[in-house]
């Protein structure tokens, strides 16, 4: 079974990084939402920090010779364009030696109704053959374009770890990505899980379109 691992069930300073990015009256700001989403993945990057893998290594310090333990350099931190920018930004932060890849998927909606395909149409990914990847997107709404970003990235390799990263996601999208990813090798990471999503498939009560509060309305 899928570990789901929700931040929210333990108080933090993260709740109040999230109670900024859903207050109607402070996420207008552009600046300061794009910021909360890179706190929120650092916050999110250090937890995962954990759960990697690590080795000895011996250094010399000034005065003597010391051991220490530090990260093994096989992380790809993927990214789902174009909301999940700055989220990406914050864990980069902290996983600052890790390889990037960037996904464009995006909904392509039908000429009436809410229906829509998710469509990927832009891939730059290093080899992620037997590597840690950990794949963030804010939004987790249906699921589908996490798991065609994830098909995607397939072509370069079959990651050994995979940490999935939201800031806020619905229950059927978790359901969902528990449905088709790796059961022995995933982790589902989020800061709150809502209960439903609309007939926009938007996340409710949500926060918005994540990308349009971040970096403007899109035509």
């Amino acid at each position: 079974m899928i570990e789901i691992i929700n931040l929210q069930d333990t108080p933090s300073l993260l709740n109040r990084y999230m109670r900024e990015l859903r207050d109607i009256n402070i996420q207008g700001d552009p600046l300061r939402f794009r910021r909360n989403l890179e706190r929120i993945g650092e916050i999110m990057a250090y937890e995962i920090s954990k759960r990697i893998d690590y080795e000895e290594i011996e250094i010399e310090t000034p005065l003597a010779k010391t051991k220490v333990i530090e990260p093994k350099n096989n992380i790809v931190l993927a990214t789902i364009l174009r909301a999940g920018l700055p989220f990406h930004h914050g864990f980069l932060n902290y996983f600052d030696r890790a390889e990037n890849a960037f996904v464009s998927a995006y909904r392509k909606y039908k000429e009436k109704g809410d229906k829509f395909d998710v469509l990927v149409e832009y891939l730059a990914s290093p080899d992620i053959n037997g590597k840690t990847l950990i794949i963030v997107d804010p939004m987790l709404a249906t699921g589908s374009s996490m798991e065609l970003g994830y098909r995607a990235l397939l072509n370069n390799g079959t990651p050994d770890k995979i940490h999935v990263a939201s800031v806020i996601a619905s229950q059927q999208a978790v359901d969902y990505v528990a449905s088709v990813f790796p059961e022995e090798k995933t982790t589902v990471w989020t800061a709150a899980i809502d209960p439903e999503i609309n007939s926009h498939s938007y996340i409710v009560p949500g926060l918005g379109d994540a990308g349009d509060l971040a970096f403007g309305v899109k035509l």
